[in-house]
């Protein structure tokens, strides 16, 4: 149950947005203290701009009690967009961000792995 549908939509439409940030462009950098990342107005986060069109489609379900509804794109959009790569490049990619330096390294460092056309 939707107690309030509207406010669902723009949970998951900003979800998915934060989702595809995280997964093809923010990465905070590490050293052995800890984050080396200091300078966060740098920071690299997608631009509205760049963003494709985002369509939610709500499921009304009033059997079901109300629960949380914004992390739902967490989880399966960096696995979503892993795969999308793999279908268009027949390389497999393994940890996000899926940067265009990060993308040209694995198209650079390994064989397809599909046989025949991508689909």
């Amino acid at each position: 149950m939707m107690v309030n549908p509207d406010g669902v939509r723009h949970q998951i439409h900003g979800n998915v947005i934060q989702t595809l940030s995280r997964s093809l462009m923010e990465k905070v950098a590490f050293n052995e203290q800890g984050v080396a990342s200091r300078e966060w107005g740098g920071y690299p986060i997608i631009g509205f701009r760049d963003l494709p069109p985002i369509e939610v489609v709500l499921m009304p379900r009033q059997e079901e009690p109300p629960m949380g509804a914004g992390e739902s794109a967490s989880v399966p959009g960096p696995a979503a967009l892993a795969n999308a790569l793999f279908d268009a490049t027949g390389r497999r990619f393994y940890a996000a961000p899926f940067t265009p330096d990060a993308v040209r390294a694995v198209l650079h460092s390994t064989p397809p792995r599909w046989q025949g056309q991508p689909a």
